[in-house]
């Protein structure tokens, strides 16, 4: 009897000390389409802040606690990216990762900011997302006017004298983008013939690519996501139209060429240099594709934001948001997609944008020298 109240006393101690454990376990997020049109990119995200947390821990943790991964879905919803904010602030978690649409990080960031959690979103381009003063937002990809001149000037220095169209679905990311190119597009003397707007989620663009037709566009800018993009491409081809489409790296996903099939070759899209092809990179790299997982798109971005964020955590000695973020503005970071340096807004001070061409096969590749 006293052997077996020993045991239970035993197992109790360990149940205590396991739970004692997990309480001091470290819970961080990421925030983004899982469900809905854009999961694909949702999919890219969830694969790097995996492997992300998994290699913190394995190296030891954060200041002696391992990470645990809170998984939200936005589906790209503003309302919807909110009530996660609000949810992941309630629970007080010092991180996120996300989102993905500029139109959920930036209603997102404000709850964030409110509720002390630092947010680095990977993908988010609008530049409304660090310019409105708040404390507790970064990015570690680019800005649209970043990204919008590089298309202006591989269109300008490619298509000078040709017919431009530019197309925009109304969304943050998409008008932001559209409208950042045709500025930049204008600046350098180049008028499009075309400017037009469609709905996120349409499916049936006939009437516009009529309008393409009738004013023989050599090259259609989309500001938009991969699955309209591919559409609108589509319904190019089975009008005849050869129309070049050009968009922004919203069509670094293969869901994209999955859309068009052999009628993508030739679709041209900004985007950084890819990741999977730098050294840093080439460990983590093998680890996924070990695992079956093509770290494409925002893949690598992800997992640097993780990476940046642990160790900014690591320098200040504690996870409070704050103290991290002022160490993550004061600091240098190794991360997967190289060195990160961040300005006052907190957006990344390595800038560099390049243009891909999709090919038959459902690949792409940068374009030497292409708009840079």
């Amino acid at each position: 009897m006293k052997s077996l109240k020993l045991i239970g006393l035993a197992f109790g101690v360990s149940i205590a000390l396991s739970s004692a454990a997990f309480a001091q376990d470290v819970t961080v997020a990421v925030a983004g389409p899982m469900t809905g049109g854009e999961s694909a990119f949702g999919r890219q995200m969830k694969n790097g802040a995996e492997m992300a947390v998994a290699d913190i821990n394995a190296a030891g943790g954060v200041n002696g606690k391992k990470l645990a991964l809170s998984i939200e879905d936005d589906a790209c919803d503003p309302k919807q990216a909110r009530s996660i904010a609000e949810k992941i602030a309630g629970a007080k978690i010092p991180f996120v990762a996300g989102h993905y649409c500029s139109s959920s990080s930036i209603p997102a960031s404000e709850a964030y900011a409110d509720g002390n959690v630092l947010e680095i979103t990977p993908a988010s381009t609008n530049p409304l997302f660090t310019e409105r003063k708040l404390w507790n937002v970064a990015r570690v990809c680019g800005r649209d006017d970043q990204q919008g001149l590089i298309a202006a000037q591989y269109i300008a220095k490619n298509y000078k004298g040709k017919n431009i169209a530019i197309l925009n679905d109304k969304t943050t990311y998409g008008k932001g983008l559209a409208d950042e190119t045709k500025k930049a597009l204008n600046k350098a003397g180049v008028t499009e013939k075309m400017y037009e707007s469609y709905n996120k989620g349409d499916k049936d663009f006939n009437a516009i690519v009529s309008r393409l037709k009738r004013d023989n566009i050599d090259l259609v800018y989309v500001g938009g996501y991969h699955q309209e993009s591919g559409l609108i491409l589509r319904q190019m081809r089975d009008q005849g139209l050869k129309t070049v489409l050009m968009a922004g790296d919203a069509l670094a996903d293969k869901e994209y060429a999955s859309i068009t099939g052999p009628a993508g070759e030739g679709t041209l899209f900004t985007f950084g240099p890819d990741p999977r092809n730098k050294p840093t990179a080439k460990k983590i790299v093998e680890a996924f594709k070990a695992k079956n997982i093509d770290p494409e798109g925002y893949t690598l971005y992800t997992y640097a934001a993780m990476q940046v964020w642990s160790q900014a955590a690591k320098k200040a000695g504690t996870t409070d948001a704050k103290k991290v973020m002022e160490a993550m503005k004061a600091g240098k970071w190794d991360t997967v997609i190289g060195p990160i340096e961040y300005d006052a807004k907190g957006d990344i001070k390595q800038i560099d944008y390049v243009v891909y061409k999709w090919d038959a096969k459902g690949g792409y590749a940068e374009i030497v020298g292409g708009g840079t």
